[in-house]
Protein backbone atom coordinates (compact mmCIF):
# COMPACT_ATOMS: atom_id res chain seq x y z
CA UNK A 1 0.00 0.00 0.00
CA UNK A 2 1.51 3.26 -1.10
CA UNK A 3 1.65 6.34 1.07
CA UNK A 4 -0.19 9.45 -0.01
CA UNK A 5 1.98 12.51 -0.33
CA UNK A 6 1.24 15.73 1.51
CA UNK A 7 -1.64 16.45 3.83
CA UNK A 8 -4.09 13.68 4.67
CA UNK A 9 -6.98 16.05 3.83
CA UNK A 10 -7.29 16.89 0.13
CA UNK A 11 -9.11 19.79 -1.47
CA UNK A 12 -12.84 19.61 -2.14
CA UNK A 13 -12.25 18.90 -5.84
CA UNK A 14 -9.75 16.11 -5.14
CA UNK A 15 -11.89 14.37 -2.52
CA UNK A 16 -15.03 13.85 -4.56
CA UNK A 17 -16.65 17.11 -3.44
CA UNK A 18 -16.15 16.54 0.29
CA UNK A 19 -15.13 19.31 2.62
CA UNK A 20 -13.71 18.95 6.12
CA UNK A 21 -17.21 19.63 7.48
CA UNK A 22 -18.44 16.46 5.71
CA UNK A 23 -15.98 14.20 7.56
CA UNK A 24 -16.86 13.06 11.12
CA UNK A 25 -14.45 14.02 13.89
CA UNK A 26 -11.48 11.72 14.33
CA UNK A 27 -11.32 10.55 10.72
CA UNK A 28 -8.37 11.41 8.50
CA UNK A 29 -7.80 10.79 4.82
CA UNK A 30 -6.55 7.21 4.48
CA UNK A 31 -2.84 6.89 3.87
CA UNK A 32 -3.12 4.05 1.36
CA UNK A 33 -3.68 4.74 -2.28
CA UNK A 34 -3.74 3.48 -5.80
CA UNK A 35 -5.35 4.99 -8.88
CA UNK A 36 -8.32 2.63 -8.48
CA UNK A 37 -8.80 3.35 -4.77
CA UNK A 38 -8.58 7.10 -5.42
CA UNK A 39 -11.54 6.74 -7.81
CA UNK A 40 -13.45 4.22 -5.64
CA UNK A 41 -13.23 6.41 -2.49
CA UNK A 42 -12.08 8.68 -1.16
CA UNK A 43 -11.45 6.67 1.99
CA UNK A 44 -10.96 7.89 5.55
CA UNK A 45 -9.69 6.04 8.60
CA UNK A 46 -9.60 6.24 12.36
CA UNK A 47 -8.60 3.92 15.14
CA UNK A 48 -11.60 2.22 16.73
CA UNK A 49 -11.82 0.06 19.85
CA UNK A 50 -11.55 -3.17 17.88
CA UNK A 51 -9.29 -2.00 15.08
CA UNK A 52 -9.10 0.47 12.25
CA UNK A 53 -12.35 1.81 10.82
CA UNK A 54 -12.32 2.64 7.11
CA UNK A 55 -15.11 4.92 5.85
CA UNK A 56 -16.37 6.92 2.90
CA UNK A 57 -19.20 9.32 2.09
CA UNK A 58 -21.47 8.03 -0.70
CA UNK A 59 -21.19 10.48 -3.58
CA UNK A 60 -22.85 10.82 -6.99
CA UNK A 61 -20.25 8.60 -8.65
CA UNK A 62 -21.16 5.72 -6.30
CA UNK A 63 -24.91 5.69 -7.09
CA UNK A 64 -26.53 3.18 -9.46
CA UNK A 65 -29.78 3.29 -11.47
CA UNK A 66 -31.95 2.53 -8.40
CA UNK A 67 -30.43 5.45 -6.46
CA UNK A 68 -28.36 3.45 -3.96
CA UNK A 69 -24.64 2.79 -3.81
CA UNK A 70 -23.56 0.24 -6.39
CA UNK A 71 -22.78 -3.14 -4.82
CA UNK A 72 -19.21 -2.82 -6.06
CA UNK A 73 -18.74 0.30 -3.94
CA UNK A 74 -19.57 -1.59 -0.74
CA UNK A 75 -17.70 -4.68 -1.95
CA UNK A 76 -14.58 -2.63 -2.57
CA UNK A 77 -14.90 -0.95 0.83
CA UNK A 78 -15.20 -4.42 2.40
CA UNK A 79 -12.03 -5.66 0.68
CA UNK A 80 -10.12 -2.49 1.55
CA UNK A 81 -11.11 -2.54 5.22
CA UNK A 82 -10.47 -6.24 5.76
CA UNK A 83 -7.12 -6.23 3.96
CA UNK A 84 -6.02 -3.03 5.68
CA UNK A 85 -6.72 -4.60 9.08
CA UNK A 86 -4.36 -7.47 8.20
CA UNK A 87 -1.80 -5.14 6.64
CA UNK A 88 -1.63 -3.14 9.88
CA UNK A 89 -1.40 -6.23 12.12
CA UNK A 90 2.42 -6.02 12.16
CA UNK A 91 5.15 -3.46 11.64
CA UNK A 92 6.30 -3.10 9.01
CA UNK A 93 2.91 -3.58 7.37
CA UNK A 94 2.14 -7.00 5.94
CA UNK A 95 1.82 -7.33 2.16
CA UNK A 96 -1.47 -9.16 1.51
CA UNK A 97 -3.49 -10.47 -1.42
CA UNK A 98 -7.18 -11.34 -1.29
CA UNK A 99 -7.81 -15.06 -1.79
CA UNK A 100 -11.54 -15.06 -1.01
CA UNK A 101 -14.11 -12.37 -0.22
CA UNK A 102 -17.67 -13.11 0.90
CA UNK A 103 -20.28 -10.37 1.22
CA UNK A 104 -23.87 -10.33 2.38
CA UNK A 105 -25.87 -7.27 1.32
CA UNK A 106 -28.46 -6.37 3.94
CA UNK A 107 -29.44 -2.79 3.05
CA UNK A 108 -28.51 -0.06 0.59
CA UNK A 109 -26.54 3.13 1.13
CA UNK A 110 -27.99 6.37 -0.24
CA UNK A 111 -26.41 9.50 -1.63
CA UNK A 112 -24.71 11.43 1.17
CA UNK A 113 -24.57 8.50 3.62
CA UNK A 114 -21.41 8.14 5.73
CA UNK A 115 -20.58 4.42 5.68
CA UNK A 116 -18.05 2.77 7.98
CA UNK A 117 -16.38 -0.62 7.63
CA UNK A 118 -15.42 -2.34 10.89
CA UNK A 119 -13.11 -5.34 10.56
CA UNK A 120 -11.49 -7.82 12.94
CA UNK A 121 -8.85 -10.46 12.42
CA UNK A 122 -10.35 -13.83 13.31
CA UNK A 123 -7.15 -15.81 12.82
CA UNK A 124 -3.70 -15.05 11.48
CA UNK A 125 -0.81 -17.38 10.76
CA UNK A 126 2.51 -16.99 9.00
CA UNK A 127 0.96 -17.18 5.51
CA UNK A 128 -2.81 -16.74 5.86
CA UNK A 129 -5.25 -14.41 7.62
CA UNK A 130 -9.00 -14.70 8.15
CA UNK A 131 -11.02 -11.53 8.77
CA UNK A 132 -14.64 -10.61 9.19
CA UNK A 133 -16.64 -7.49 9.74
CA UNK A 134 -19.57 -5.31 8.83
CA UNK A 135 -20.33 -2.09 7.00
CA UNK A 136 -22.70 0.25 8.81
CA UNK A 137 -24.45 3.55 8.27
CA UNK A 138 -25.30 4.85 11.73
CA UNK A 139 -27.05 1.97 13.51
CA UNK A 140 -28.03 0.19 10.27
CA UNK A 141 -25.92 -2.78 9.15
CA UNK A 142 -25.56 -2.58 5.37
CA UNK A 143 -23.27 -5.56 4.81
CA UNK A 144 -21.52 -8.36 6.61
CA UNK A 145 -18.30 -9.67 5.14
CA UNK A 146 -15.47 -12.14 5.57
CA UNK A 147 -12.26 -12.76 3.70
CA UNK A 148 -9.17 -14.92 3.50
CA UNK A 149 -5.85 -13.26 2.67
CA UNK A 150 -2.49 -14.62 1.59
CA UNK A 151 0.30 -12.96 3.53
CA UNK A 152 3.14 -12.41 1.10
CA UNK A 153 6.05 -12.59 3.55
CA UNK A 154 9.54 -12.67 2.07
Amino acid sequence: MAELGGSPQKSEAQSGGLTLADIPAGFERARFSSPFLDVAGPYYERQGEGGIIVATRINKGHINHIQVAHGGVLGTLADVALSYQVHRAEKPGLPVATMNLNTNFLAGAKLGDWVEAHAVIDRISKRTAYCSGRIVCGDAVLMTMSAVFAILRK
